[in-house]
């Protein structure tokens, strides 16, 4: 069913991986006035004037930043199985927190190799809340889960 609670945190959750999938994700600045950022592609440099020269490929990023939305549409259709849906939004749980602690370690990792400050941005925030709305909606699907079981109990 469409209509619960958790529908819709997982709705937001994909619109909010949609927006992460475009555009950079963490902007650094280096000693030569040129910006790093860490995109969906990898890691690239913004030369001034030069155009853009792709640094690294982070292929890891670049899968869990695929693997929620995905899997947050999954779950969205998966209504009618709720034990699916409470494993699945689990491991969704999890990869948003992959995503956050992956970020925090190549901000880390692009700091100290080529010497920049992070410019902070709006889609910091954004695995933040994909946490968050995950977590709301795992304990929507379970609160769910426990309702249908004690009306299973009182027939």
């Amino acid at each position: 069913m469409f209509l619960r609670i958790q529908s819709l945190y997982l709705s937001l959750t994909i619109l909010l991986s949609l927006l992460f999938l475009n555009g950079s994700y963490l902007n650094f600045i280096d000693k030569s006035e040129s910006v790093i950022k860490v995109t969906f592609a990898g890691i690239i440099r913004d030369t001034n004037g030069r155009g853009f020269e792709l640094i690294e490929k982070l292929i890891p990023l670049s899968v869990i930043i695929v693997l929620i939305p995905a899997l947050s549409l999954v779950i969205f259709l998966l209504f009618k199985y709720r034990k699916i849906q409470l494993w699945l939004a689990l491991s969704e749980i999890v990869l948003c927190a992959g995503l956050i602690v992956m970020g925090f370690l190549y901000s880390c990792y692009v700091s100290a190799k080529y010497v920049t400050d992070i410019i902070f941005g709006i889609k910091m925030i954004i695995p933040v809340l994909m946490l968050i709305f995950a977590i709301l909606a795992y304990r929507g699907i379970k609160k769910d889960d426990h309702l249908i079981k004690s009306y299973d109990r009182l027939r």
